[in-house]
């Protein structure tokens, strides 16, 4: 059994020296590295140089990828792969050194096609309070062997079945490049075919938020990417059939949660900055959910470090 160990990576020279250091540290090593940068100029291919001058208890597979697409990024790393397990792992993250093999041993206990496990963000001592209170960057966590939901499918710390992934085509869509959501759009056409996604909640990575994301218009962006990556979908069959009833079902929930998310936005203001946040975000990722029935689309990736 080999695994290969996938990073997309773009503008994160030091985080990705960083995590390569967590991978050389892991009680698995993994048996290869693949990292494809997603920056023109190359600017992770000195932090990569160096680490092979140094040595590397694995060896590193590097390329640049010109074009600005996560899709074709990550397509890349698949290209490259030639582990039977590949695992994917976020150049901003962090992984303890038990992290593969749990990874990997839960994997192969649950008879899994691919397994996702948590990603806790670290948010700064330093970032405003009402940040601090309001765990926007939280993901939802479940009990492992539980199957994920097709709602909760996303790629910063996951493991897959080489065979399975290769099978697919792309197997990441181009489409999503500059938007979001080619992770979960993957995952969810396996699941369609028969795959097993499941959870391990022990297998965990950690995610320094970056100083970039300590804002409202930054939770305001993601959850509007966020809203519209859920209404394409719907509208694209990916959770189920889609009749006449489930699109003016989208939409008028979605109108009556942004009414009910606004107005609740300025209410919840006395009773704490975090908590109007709250359901401002809420209101963004309806708006989000809306804005896609008159084809807008916001390139959430084009003009910022993905």
């Amino acid at each position: 059994m080999k695994i290969s160990v996938c990073i997309a990576t773009y503008l994160r020279s030091e985080r990705l020296d960083a995590l390569l250091d967590d991978l050389a540290r892991q009680e698995l090593v993994p048996d290869e590295v693949v990292v494809v940068d997603g920056d023109a100029a190359g600017s992770a291919q000195h932090i990569i140089e160096l680490r092979r001058q140094r040595g590397a208890p694995f060896p590193i597979h590097y390329e640049i990828q010109p074009q600005r697409n996560i899709a074709l990024s990550r397509n890349r790393t698949v290209a490259l792969a030639s582990g039977d397990w590949l695992a994917f792992i976020d150049d901003d993250e962090r992984a303890p050194a038990s992290w593969l093999r749990q990874l990997i041993e839960a994997a192969q206990q649950l008879r899994a096609d691919a397994v996702l496990a948590p990603v806790i963000p670290v948010v700064p001592d330093h970032a405003p309070a009402w940040i601090r209170r309001g765990q926007f960057y939280d993901f939802p966590r479940m009990a492992t062997g539980e199957i994920v939901p097709l709602h909760r499918m996303r790629f910063g710390n996951v493991i897959l079945r080489g065979d399975v992934l290769r099978a697919e085509p792309g197997p990441f869509d181009v489409r999503y490049g500059l938007v979001t959501g080619e992770d979960a759009d993957m995952l969810i056409r396996l699941v369609n075919k028969g795959g097993r996604v499941m959870w391990c909640d022990e297998a965990v990575v950690h995610e320094p938020v970056e100083v970039a994301r300590l804002s409202l218009r930054w939770l305001l962006q993601r959850a509007l990417s966020g809203g519209q990556e859920f209404a394409r979908k719907t509208l694209a069959g990916r959770y189920g059939s889609v009749t006449p009833v489930v699109r003016v079902g989208l939409f008028v929930q979605a109108l009556v949660q942004l009414a009910a998310a606004t107005a609740l936005t300025a209410l919840a203001l006395p009773f704490g900055r975090h908590r109007a946040a709250a359901w401002a975000v809420k209101a963004a990722a309806n708006f989000g959910k809306l804005s896609v029935f008159w084809g807008w689309t916001y390139h959430e990736y084009a003009n910022v470090p993905s």
